[in-house]
C-alpha cells in the first residue's frame, strides 16, 4: 500500500482534489457605432461624400420626435437627413449663427424656451414653459421635430418624461428612461418634477403617434 492509499483511508476517501486556477478577464464595453457614410457612384468606383455624424445624445423618441444634445456644424447633414420641420430649444442663449443659417436654409422652424441650466440645490424647472414646450411638440404639423438642450439631458430629460406620462408610462419606465441619458448626472430635482407633473389638462394623443397604435 502506497503512502497515498494511507492517507485516503484515514481520511476516508481516495478522491484527489486539484486547485484550478481562473484568470478573470475584464470585458471592455463596445465601441461606438461608427458614423453613417453618404457614398456616391462615380464610374466603377464608390466615393465617400461625407459622414452622417448624430449630435451627442441623440435618439428618436417617438414617430417624428427626436431628441439630443446641442448640434454642430459637424451634425447639419445628419440632421438635413431627417428631413426636420422644428427644433425645440430648451436654452436661453441666442442660437448661434451658423445654426440660425442652417435652419434657414432647410426652412425649419425654431422654438426657443429659455429654461436656466442649473445645478442643484438650485434647480428650478419652470412648468409654464415645459407645458408651452410640450404643446408645440405634440402637433403634427411641427413634426419632424428635435428636441435638444446642451447636453441632452436634463432640460430635455424633463421635456421628455413629461411627454411619457402624458403617453400613459409607468414612472418606473419614465425615470430608467431619463437615468438612462443623464447617467451620472441624474438630479433628484428632475424626477421630483416629472412625478408632480399633472397631464390632466393636455388632450389625448393624435394617433400619428406610434406609441397611440400600441
Amino acid at each position: 500500500m502506497t503512502k497515498f492509499d494511507r492517507e485516503g483511508e484515514i481520511n476516508g476517501s481516495t478522491d484527489m482534489c486539484r486547485t484550478i486556477e481562473v484568470a478573470v478577464v475584464e470585458s471592455l464595453p463596445p465601441p461606438p457605432p461608427p458614423p453613417s457614410l453618404k457614398l456616391s457612384y462615380s464610374g466603377d468606383n464608390f466615393e465617400v461624400d461625407e459622414l452622417f455624424l448624430p449630435p451627442l445624445n441623440f435618439a428618436m423618441v417617438d414617430s417624428g420626435i427626436f431628441r439630443s444634445g446641442f448640434p454642430d456644424s459637424a451634425n447639419f447633414s445628419f440632421l438635413e437627413s431627417l428631413n426636420l420641420c422644428s427644433i425645440v430649444y430648451l436654452c436661453p442663449e441666442p442660437y448661434p449663427v451658423p445654426n440660425m443659417e442652417f435652419l434657414k436654409s432647410n426652412g425649419i422652424q425654431l422654438f426657443q424656451f429659455g429654461i436656466e441650466g442649473y445645478k442643484e440645490p438650485f434647480v428650478n424647472i419652470p412648468e409654464d414653459k415645459i407645458r408651452e414646450a410640450l404643446k408645440v411638440v405634440l402637433d403634427v404639423k411641427n413634426h419632424p421635430l428635435l428636441i435638444h438642450c446642451k447636453r441632452g439631458k436634463h432640460r430635455t430629460g424633463c421635456l421628455v418624461g413629461c411627454l411619457r406620462k402624458l403617453q400613459r408610462w409607468c414612472l418606473t419606465s419614465v425615470f430608467d428612461e431619463y437615468q438612462r441619458f443623464a447617467a451620472a448626472k441624474t438630479r433628484v430635482s428632475d424626477q421630483r418634477f416629472m412625478e408632480l407633473f399633472d397631464v390632466s389638462s393636455f388632450k389625448r394623443l393624435p394617433m400619428s403617434f406610434s406609441s397611440s397604435k400600441r
